[in-house]
């Protein structure tokens, strides 16, 4: 028994000496804690029990990233960077203009911008790869502040992009800019669309001292960031397809504060083929006068004082003499009128539609006109006059190469 008390008493005293807490020791206060026993600083090396996120979860949080990438991929091929060697005024020193292109065909046609490459001599192109060759320009249009370049290169480096149908276009949806920001070859951005059927003055795009007699319709707005170099690149939707063609900005810093403008890839189908063929676009010419809607007079905005029987369509102020809609007997307005301190030419003829396409302002006919109309054409205009609904036919003609005066509001 003797022997069992002894082996109990040493367990005993084993077990004691492991539940024991540490005497305190003041001489340790100095010590670093790297330097502690690992007894004294804590339970020694913490393992974490964290599981990674599955997979699926990483996958579908990466997703539009992934998207993203392969866009750029995919397309950053096609677009370049262009330089050109401008003359701005005669007798002025020549400076160096920088944007943005892509790929239209298999033949070395590159869209860019107009702005970019007006009264050019001399134009390079690079591609992403650095491939460095010279272009000749096709010709270029002030109008939708488009134009064509051409480059004699092997077939392989030629992969034009897609244009999609910018009538698909809805706001809220992605917006992907590829191009050359400040020189910084193949940069990309992401935003969305955060407008459309916007209007920029064409003079604004040619030169601070022209006079805009005619304005680009339906021009896509975006929250993409875009700032100098970007001009003439692409603005893609998800799928890699064209949906615009870079700009300008709005800004009062001169670089990009969030309001970005895109050509629509409809207007390019219109314009490009023919700066191939012709090296000049001929648009179709209606001739009458709208009141503004940026100024608050849309139709929606004066149809209750004015008593009219839409909200949506074209209010005719005036008509151009000798133009298409006076010989087609189209009327403007008759009587003035001060709506909230603008005054208006009221009492004219109201446009609903053209060739049996509805139109609820002014830039709907505008874009009608100019994606499917040429200069003889025939349209039908359907007209609300005196209560009446009519359709009324017009042969359009070229636009006058300067401002022609409208009728006077009685």
């Amino acid at each position: 028994m003797k022997r069992f008390a002894g082996l109990w008493a040493a367990v005993l005293l084993i077990i004691a000496a492991c539940t024991a807490q540490p005497t305190f020791d003041p001489t340790m206060m100095s010590t670093p804690v790297s330097d502690l026993p690992i007894s004294m600083v804590g339970d020694g090396p913490q393992i974490s029990e964290t599981t990674p996120v599955p997979v699926e979860v990483i996958d579908a949080a990466d997703a539009e990233y992934m998207l993203l990438a392969n866009v750029y991929e995919r397309a950053t091929v096609s677009i370049v960077n262009i330089e050109a060697t401008v003359i701005a005024h005669e007798g002025a020193l020549t400076d160096i203009s920088h944007g943005s292109g892509f790929v239209f065909d298999n033949q070395g046609h590159i869209i860019t911008n107009a702005h970019v490459v007006r009264n050019a001599e001399d134009i390079f192109v690079t591609f992403n790869n650095g491939y460095v060759t010279e272009a000749t320009l096709v010709g270029t249009d002030s109008y939708s502040d488009l134009a064509v370049v051409k480059v004699d290169v092997d077939s392989e480096r030629l992969q034009p992009l897609v244009l999609a149908d910018s009538d698909d276009v809805r706001v809220g949806q992605r917006a992907i800019a590829i191009g050359n920001p400040f020189g910084l070859n193949s940069s990309m951005s992401a935003g969305i669309v955060s407008g459309l059927g916007r209007t920029l003055d064409s003079a604004a795009l040619v030169d601070a001292d022209a006079v805009a007699y005619f304005n680009n319709p339906s021009i896509i707005q975006t929250d993409t960031p875009i700032n100098p170099g970007n001009s003439g690149g692409p603005l893609l939707d998800s799928h890699g397809d064209v949906i615009g063609v870079t700009t300008a900005i709005r800004t009062e810093s001169g670089v990009f504060q969030g309001v970005g403008f895109a050509v629509p890839s409809n207007t390019v189908q219109r314009v490009v083929p023919e700066l191939i063929s012709d090296g000049t676009v001929n648009y179709s010419w209606l001739g009458i006068n709208v009141a503004s809607e940026q100024d608050g007079l849309g139709m929606a905005a004066v149809a209750e004082q004015l008593d009219l029987p839409v909200e949506e369509g074209v209010l005719i102020m005036g008509v151009t003499e000798d133009s298409p809609a006076d010989a087609a007997g189209l009327q403007g307005g008759n009587h003035r009128v001060d709506i909230r301190g603008n005054e208006l030419c009221a009492g004219g003829d109201i446009v609903v539609a053209i060739d049996d396409t509805y139109v609820n302002n002014m830039d709907a006919l505008l874009n009608y006109m100019v994606v499917h109309t040429a200069p003889g054409d025939t349209i039908n205009l359907r007209i609300i006059r005196d209560g009446q609904t009519f359709d009324v036919p017009v042969t359009l003609s070229d636009r006058p190469a300067s401002v022609i005066p409208f009728q006077e509001c009685d």
